[in-house]
């Protein structure tokens, strides 16, 4: 329940009209004004409203990032921060309050003005003691209470403040024998809701002849800290150095008392309103009380408080830096974490403890799919200086292995060079540089170079003095060969990674290499064996708390078992490697249940996110979603198109079976559209998947064309499609015409849908509800578009549609 908000009826009311006429909105005011009750009683009933604290924020990428967490959105690789934003808010019911932002230190405001205009119906509350002066910006300035003047009755919302504070620590105001003391108290707090709370919490310490007459909130902290006995004192000023939400046992480690102590330290302070505490008992400062609280602080406070962070986070880290589960305690205090390390590496004398720390935590952090926080704190700890050089490589390469999900797949490849630097000092180079070898053929793996993948694997275990490596690369090399359907040679992986006797260390890697034994399976036709061993997959997979490695494998199961019961998880926060074969499995479900055009939709976003994220095999896939969803629409031409793109990838990426799911699929269009070589194309799939002992499942099998007795000789080289076989299959959908070649022949049939609508003056997100595609896809076609044509604006695509008509 929120505190009454006193004397504020009709500011709260201009409040309310200035968001019903306003997108975006500021309330400015001093510090403890009460900017945000006022905000938050006004919000209160209206819209979804997404909350973002930015009193610590400076800058800002920052806020955008911040912002986007709150709502359950973030970029894509590749993407602009602001253009995030603008398409998390657009469309969307919800007010965005940005709280206690500076917009002189993050200069904000261009950014939210830029935001608004590329939007329709987004909608911004700022509070803070300063405007930005944008065109959008509509302003609401809060003031202090009205204090009683002299002659005037005691009365009115500052006096019923006061009252009730004073009240509620359990003493009683007598407006008639106290006035006095009443008014000259009011007097020197200027009105400011937050002054006078502490003025009255002071007076129902001491008394209200003998409480202060303090003049700014820093004079009210600093009377409070000195009524507070010695211990409270020091928990005063030891929370405020933190720059976060803290729980018990953090702070119980900060103030070097047991956690019955810390809370009842706590729980005074909360009293006196000098801390706030949270629905899930975790402790906070208003941000003028922290900047004061921080100012008393001694270097002694700074150094125990260091201290005791890394005092705590030693004693809840993992002991070993490949063991950490999803359900790791420590996570609900991450921000602890973060600070303990970051501060312990800063230190020249203790950054061993820091980058021991970082590394320590990464498998907790990893298996929860937390890349983001990863690569922050990874990069930071490298940013503080070299550490010891084995650490400084594994930290380094870890860094790259989340840089690549947060990022993009080729994005962490810096890291990994910057490893190989570490490993050249370390006290055994070769070990390092081949782990770094392994995290390099998996990100191959992931954009669909199974090439060197392979390679890079290879060399891993050539590299490898002790085989301390070679579980993890021969994971790789069973998933590139069953990638490729050299079936028997991932069998055989398989079975020589996965260890006879059960051990703690990386179970990740026998899950998932039995999750590709199941797909094995699957690609077989051995159905029953497909589903129970990814079922046995996930069933353990949740006794060990490896979220990842369990999404991933139950992602495969709601594919095979419709009787499965998923887990609820929240797309938005996966990382990309996970969360797009997630949003495929739904677009597959979407398709199931009779809805193509969802569907449709869905597969375009994955194959957009996809292209930048580099995630190859995930592109083909979605490919192969898209264009079954757009035959089943009817929209054969945009079918057309998609299937020989995916088919181009596969022959690239060396995808045979993948590749055979392409050409049935193409075999039904050609069937459509009565074109003779329909036969040929099924022939053509068949011919890839007999070598193999594959069989057609999934969308393969909804193409029921009876193949021909044999595939086109020049279409293959042994088993495989030859170097010529993708020209010669697109040859089959682009008959020569007689019709002018245009500049806009370069652009793919969805590409051109794009631009026409871009010529009829639509915005993209007019355009994406036509197409029953996000605005993401939209903008992911024209910056296609604009690099096919070397233009880079909407009005010069318009012009050069007008002109090809």
């Amino acid at each position: 329940m929120l505190a009454p908000c006193l004397g504020r009826d009709d500011v709260q009311r201009a409040l309310g009209e200035a968001l019903d006429e306003s997108r975006w909105v500021t309330v400015v005011g001093p510090p403890g004004s009460g900017k945000t009750l006022l905000v938050r009683h006004t919000a209160a009933g209206r819209t979804a409203t997404s909350w973002v604290d930015a009193r610590n924020l400076r800058s800002i990428d920052d806020l955008l990032v911040a912002a986007l967490e709150s709502l359950d959105s973030e970029t894509a690789p590749g993407d602009s921060l602001a253009g995030a934003l603008g398409r998390a808010v657009d469309g969307r019911e919800c007010l965005l309050v940005l709280d206690g932002l500076d917009l002189d230190a993050t200069d904000a405001g261009p950014v939210l003005q830029s935001v608004l205009e590329a939007t329709s119906d987004a909608r911004v509350v700022v509070t803070s003691r300063t405007t930005a002066g944008e065109p959008y910006e509509s302003v609401v300035r809060v003031g202090p209470l009205p204090v009683p003047a002299s002659r005037a009755p005691l009365e009115g919302p500052a006096v019923d403040l006061f009252v009730r504070r004073v009240r509620a620590a359990g003493r009683q105001v007598d407006l008639a024998a106290q006035a006095h003391e009443v008014r000259r108290l009011l007097s020197a707090t200027g009105g400011l809701p937050l002054l006078i709370e502490q003025v009255a919490v002071q007076s129902a310490l001491v008394g209200l002849s003998n409480a202060m007459s303090t003049v700014s909130l820093d004079q009210a902290v600093d009377s409070a800290h000195d009524l507070l006995d010695p211990s409270s004192a020091t928990a005063l000023r030891r929370i405020g150095l933190l720059d976060f939400q803290v729980g018990l046992g953090v702070l119980a480690r900060v103030l070097d008392v047991t956690v019955p102590e810390a809370a009842e330290l706590a729980g005074d302070l909360v009293r006196r309103s000098l801390v706030e505490v949270d629905a899930h008992g975790r402790f906070d400062m208003l941000s003028p009380i922290r900047g004061r609280a921080r100012a008393l602080a001694t270097e002694d406070d700074v150094r125990a408080v260091r201290a005791g962070l890394v005092s705590w986070a030693e004693a809840h880290a993992p002991a070993h830096d490949n063991f950490g589960a999803a359900d790791a305690e420590w996570l609900q205090d991450l921000p602890a974490m973060r600070q303990a390390v970051l501060s312990a590496c800063a230190d020249p004398a203790t950054r061993a403890a820091g980058y021991s720390l970082a590394n320590r935590i990464f498998s907790s952090l990893y298996t929860s799919m937390r890349a983001r926080d990863a690569v922050e704190i990874l990069e930071g700890a490298l940013a503080s200086g070299d550490g010891p050089p084995g650490l400084g490589a594994q930290i380094a390469r870890r860094a790259g292995i989340a840089a690549s999900e947060v990022r993009g797949t080729y994005e962490g490849l810096w890291l990994l060079d910057r490893s190989d630097q570490h490993a050249s000092s370390a006290p055994r180079p070769e070990e390092q540089l081949a782990k770094t070898a392994s995290i390099r053929a998996e990100m191959h793996l992931d954009a669909g170079d199974l090439a060197s993948a392979e390679a890079e694997a290879r060399r891993a275990l050539s590299l490898d003095p002790d085989g301390s490596i070679s579980r993890q690369a021969t994971r790789t090399l069973a998933d590139v060969y069953a990638s490729q359907g050299r079936f028997a040679e991932a069998t055989q992986a398989a079975t020589e990674a996965i260890p006879a006797r059960t051990t703690s260390d990386e179970r990740w890697i026998d899950l998932s290499l039995r999750t590709v034994l199941a797909r094995i399976a699957l690609e077989q036709g051995r159905i029953a064996e497909a589903v129970a061993g990814t079922r046995a997959v996930v069933v353990e997979a949740r006794e060990l708390a490896e979220d990842r490695v369990g999404l991933l494998a139950e992602t495969m199961l709601r594919g095979l078992d419709p009787t499965w019961q998923p887990s609820e998880v929240v797309r938005e926060t996966l990382p990309w490697a996970v969360r797009l074969p997630v949003l495929a499995q739904d677009g597959r479900d979407l398709l199931v249940s009779g809805q193509p055009q969802l569907a449709a939709g869905l597969a375009a976003d994955v194959v957009a996110l996809a292209d930048s994220a580099r995630l190859g095999r995930d592109g083909v896939e979605a490919r192969l979603l898209l264009g079954r969803a757009l035959v089943e629409l009817g929209d054969l031409d945009q079918a057309t198109t998609t299937y020989l793109t995916a088919l181009d990838q596969c022959a690239t990426m060396r995808l045979p079976l993948r590749a055979a799911d392409v050409l049935d699929g193409l075999a039904g269009v050609a069937r459509a559209r009565e074109l003779p070589e329909a036969r040929a194309l099924a022939a053509a799939a068949f011919a890839l998947r007999t070598p193999r002992m594959a069989v057609r499942w999934g969308y393969s099998a909804d193409y029921a064309v009876v193949p021909a007795s044999r595939a086109p000789a020049e279409w293959f080289d042994g088993d495989d499609l030859s170097a010529g076989a993708v020209p010669l299959v697109t040859a089959i959908f682009h008959r020569p015409t007689s019709a002018p070649s245009s500049v806009l022949d370069a652009l793919t049939a969805a590409e051109r849908q794009v631009a026409e609508r871009v010529a009829h003056g639509l915005t993209s997100r007019q355009i994406a509800e036509e197409l029953f595609v996000s605005p993401r896809t939209v903008d992911a076609h024209l910056t296609h578009i604009y690099r096919k044509l070397d233009i880079n604006t909407r009005a010069r695509l318009a012009a050069l549609v007008v002109d090809s008509r």
